[in-house]
Parts: structure tokens; C-alpha cells; sequence
């Protein structure tokens, strides 16, 4: 039997993920959002962790919930070579377009619980991209939270970070952006898909 964990911040779309996994035969599966997901992991003691890589809360770069035995597998929508190369930052085995049949996700869940990697033929492209993104993972992080409006000290607190880390962050971020601000190197950064 395998033991999958699906986080999503969702609570429809993470109890259906879930009985859709558990609909398959061999597979148990039990949903948990992002805030209780450790929680879930330390009970469950998963092999799979599927998680929504567009969600609200980035991947975290440890890895999945579940820990070090527990393989990552990202569900990630296309164009957002961003997600990916946050994925590949926490190490994921596993990366399923979420426009895919089910049954791609049963087979991937199938092939990361036996240590083999997977990738949906349709991200292939936006993986290879993924290693042009000129930004580092927090790098990206720190755009994310840009993104949703917060200021510096929001920023330095969410990341565990001084504020003049942030604000050189931020100036590493417009140099290799080529934006005159934030709010530029935002734009940049959305148009090109990377947050």
C-alpha cells in the first residue's frame, strides 16, 4: 500500500485529489493543508507527498512534510517555469501538469514511491527554462511576497531575514531583472512566469 500525502490549501481540491488517489487500488491517501501538514506526516508517515507548487504557500525548500524518506511530487500548471525551479530547489521526484488525465497522476505517484523521478512530458519545456531563471529560490520567495503586497519588514519576518538582507535581495533582484524597482522587477517577473 502506498501512504500519499496531498497538501493543498484548498479543502475541495485536496479531498478530491485524495479520493481520486484512493480510488486506485494500492493507494491510501490523506489530504492536509499547509498549516497541518506536518502534523498529518508525523501520523501518516507518507511515501508520497503531492502538493499544489502554484499554491499560496511556496514549496518548502527542506522538502516535503513528510521528510528526507518521503519523495515530492509537485503538481504545477504550465508556463510557470518559477514553480519548477522551486521544486528542483526542495528536490522533487516528481512533477504532474495539472491539466493532465488522472491517470497520470496515479501513474507518477506510483513511479516516485518506487525512487524513480517523473515528469509530464508537457512541463519538459518549462523545467528546461526553469534553469534560465536568472533569480535564486529566495530570490523568487522574495518576489512572491512582494507580490501579495508586503513591505520590507513583512518580508524580513516571513523569511527569517534582516531587513537590509531583503533590501540587498532586492537590489540582486533589479540588477538581474534589469527593472529601475520592486514593482518593475514584479512585472518582469510575472510576464516572464517565474513568480
Amino acid at each position: 500500500m502506498i501512504r500519499v500525502l496531498v497538501v493543498h490549501e484548498t479543502r475541495l481540491l485536496r479531498s478530491a485529489l485524495a479520493s481520486l488517489l484512493q480510488d486506485e487500488g494500492g493507494i491510501e491517501a490523506v489530504a492536509a493543508c499547509w498549516s497541518s501538514a506536518s502534523g498529518a506526516a508525523r501520523s501518516f508517515r507518507p511515501q508520497v507527498c503531492v502538493v499544489d507548487g502554484d499554491g499560496v504557500d511556496p514549496i518548502p525548500t527542506a522538502g516535503p512534510p513528510g521528510g528526507p524518506d518521503c519523495a515530492l511530487l509537485v503538481l504545477a500548471s504550465a508556463c510557470r517555469p518559477g514553480v519548477l525551479q522551486r521544486a528542483l530547489a526542495a528536490k522533487a521526484r516528481g512533477f504532474v501538469n495539472k491539466d493532465a488525465p488522472p491517470d497520470r497522476l496515479r501513474h507518477a505517484v506510483r513511479q516516485v514511491a518506487a525512487g524513480e523521478r517523473y515528469l509530464d512530458h508537457s512541463l519538459a519545456r518549462d523545467l528546461l527554462n526553469a534553469a534560465d531563471i536568472p533569480l535564486t529560490a529566495r530570490e523568487l520567495a522574495v518576489l512572491r511576497l512582494v507580490a501579495k503586497g508586503a513591505g520590507v519588514p513583512e518580508i524580513a519576518g516571513e523569511l527569517y531575514l534582516s531587513k537590509g538582507t531583503v533590501r540587498n535581495y532586492m537590489a540582486a533582484i533589479n540588477r538581474k531583472t534589469g527593472a529601475r524597482n520592486r514593482v518593475d522587477a514584479l512585472r518582469i517577473s510575472q510576464a516572464a512566469g517565474w513568480v
